[in-house]
């Protein structure tokens, strides 16, 4: 067994197991720890700047890959949408929401590591996973360069092979000889992103999972107030 069977034929289903296994042990056994932690208290600020962008920007970024990778190649190709023009909206996209999240990641990792009233109140796995991300965020803009090339080359092979790769694992048959022509780049980028799925149960990321939805579809409710003015 090579390391790329390994890395893009095992660690997927690794990675995929602990983040839902923990997910379900954490929450059964420590839900009281289901939170974000809120470091509100010590800085506003820099918490709600750093965190309207991040957020915007990973949630985009989560909703683009997987679009753009889970959708079939042929059903892209039945809406109309060439290759060429498939990985020009993916490029642009990923480059524009991902300068976004790195720019709130950037503020909020600023801010937990120097203000001392939150570095003091920031636990290890806090501090590490915020490294991680803007790491995986910053090779993942890193790719957008080695993206162009292929595009306008009239390349969509490496893009094509991610895909298949990524919808073979999660069919559970995943192929990992399917990357070996690909970009270092870009297994880099899937390795340290798998490895946030394997991070996240023992992170405070849990706390996405309790993302209050039924708050949009709430019924309607006439606020009083407590006291009637006399006349």
């Amino acid at each position: 067994m090579n390391l790329t069977n390994l890395m893009f034929g095992i660690y997927p289903y690794i990675a995929l197991t602990t983040f839902l296994v923990g997910c379900v042990i954490r929450f059964d056994r420590e839900q009281y720890t289901w939170k974000a932690d809120s470091s509100q208290l010590f800085e506003k600020e820099q918490l709600q700047k750093g965190s309207i962008l991040f957020h915007i920007g990973v949630l985009a970024l989560f909703m683009g890959h997987f679009a753009g990778l889970v959708t079939p190649h042929s059903w892209f190709l039945a809406m109309g949408v060439s290759d060429m023009m498939h990985q020009i909206v993916a490029i642009s996209a990923g480059a524009g929401f991902g300068s976004l999240c790195m720019m709130g990641g950037v503020i909020l990792w600023k801010r937990r590591m120097y203000n001392p009233r939150v570095r003091a109140n920031s636990r290890f796995m806090d501090i590490f996973i915020l490294d991680w991300i803007l790491v995986t965020l910053g090779i993942g803009l890193l790719t957008i360069p080695v993206s162009i090339y292929h595009a306008f080359g009239g390349d969509a092979s490496v893009m094509i092979a991610l895909a298949d790769w990524i919808q073979g694992m999660l069919l559970l048959n995943a192929d990992a000889s399917m990357l070996e022509n690909v970009d270092f780049i870009y297994k880099l980028h899937l390795f340290l992103g798998m490895t946030v799925f394997l991070l996240f149960p023992f992170t405070r990321l849990v706390h996405v999972w309790s993302v209050p939805l039924s708050y949009i579809w709430r019924p309607y409710q006439l606020v009083r107030s407590k006291y009637v003015k006399m006349r």
